[in-house]
């Protein structure tokens, strides 16, 4: 069905995860709550990251025509033409830019609109000249996070950079999972991804675990600064020894198998870490507020 291709195009999986980093980020920064706001913020954001992967999957559609994992995507299996895709992707992301623009600010329009042609002009001409790609398209892949901050603040301030740093770190085992999954895919397609030219998994593995390690003490940065308690930090210290662990069994076997529990662990840890922080902090206003 036609509906079905085009919601292919947006990345549902992707764009999930944006909304959760983008609306969490911002229900977390100190800001009176407005819900027309949060609305601006969380749309504006989501389509311009859903607008960012369809215009992805227009510049990548002859490479994903060589890949076992994407060639049976609406553009190179022939379901859509190539330049209703285009348009689409345009109108989205010019969508999501002025509906920022207007109701939320123009720094997080801006954001967007610089982590969008950061993605497709930067990250994805890299993927098939450098391994350093994942990295840097870490960069415009965490900006939601810090749109979420500055929709709520107007301001570019600490509290948002953390929102960013935390999801940049998360994207390094969770994309170089997926890269070491689907490393014979992609070494086809000519995407020069990290276990390419890795084939033992030293290196790949080694960013894995030390990703998933730096994740633990930046997690629990409010806590050392006294701006979340036990209700966050306990949980917090849980996943992110969890998701250590899962990276610490996927590093042992190297197996694809294990690089898919790695994958689903990472899918989860994000979520129940900004759940735990939202209700750490409305606990805190809860208690205040009887006080």
């Amino acid at each position: 069905m036609l509906w079905r291709d085009f919601l292919a195009l947006i990345k549902p999986e992707v764009t999930f995860l944006v909304a959760i980093a983008t609306g969490s980020s911002y229900l977390m920064a100190p800001a009176t709550f407005s819900i027309q706001l949060f609305l601006s913020a969380l749309f504006g954001t989501t389509l311009i990251s859903c607008g960012t992967a369809t215009l992805n999957h227009y510049l990548e559609r002859n490479y994903d025509a060589l890949m076992h994992r994407t060639k049976n995507r609406p553009l190179p299996a022939g379901r859509l033409p190539a330049r209703l895709a285009l348009e689409f992707g345009m109108v989205l992301c010019a969508s999501g830019a002025l509906l920022l623009y207007f109701l939320a600010n123009p720094l997080t329009s801006g954001i967007g609109l610089l982590a969008c042609f950061s993605y497709l002009g930067i990250y994805t001409p890299l993927k098939r000249r450098t391994s350093a790609c994942t990295f840097i398209g870490a960069i415009p892949g965490a900006a939601p996070a810090l749109m979420g901050w500055t929709a709520a603040t107007g301001k570019l301030e600490a509290g948002g950079w953390f929102f960013f740093a935390l999801l940049l770190i998360w994207q390094i085992p969770h994309f170089l999972s997926i890269a070491w999954i689907y490393r014979e895919d992609y070494q086809r397609a000519g995407m020069v991804m990290l276990p390419w030219s890795d084939p033992s998994g030293d290196t790949t593995f080694r960013r894995i675990l030390l990703s998933a390690l730096a994740l633990i003490p930046l997690s629990l940065l409010p806590s050392y600064l006294g701006k979340a308690g036990v209700l966050y930090s306990i949980p917090a210290l849980i996943l992110g020894f969890g998701f250590l662990l899962a990276a610490w069994r996927a590093d042992r076997c190297r197996s694809r198998y294990q690089a898919k529990i790695l994958l689903h662990a990472s899918v989860l840890y994000l979520p129940l870490l900004y759940g735990f922080m939202l209700a750490n902090k409305w606990s805190i206003s809860f208690l205040g507020a009887r006080q």
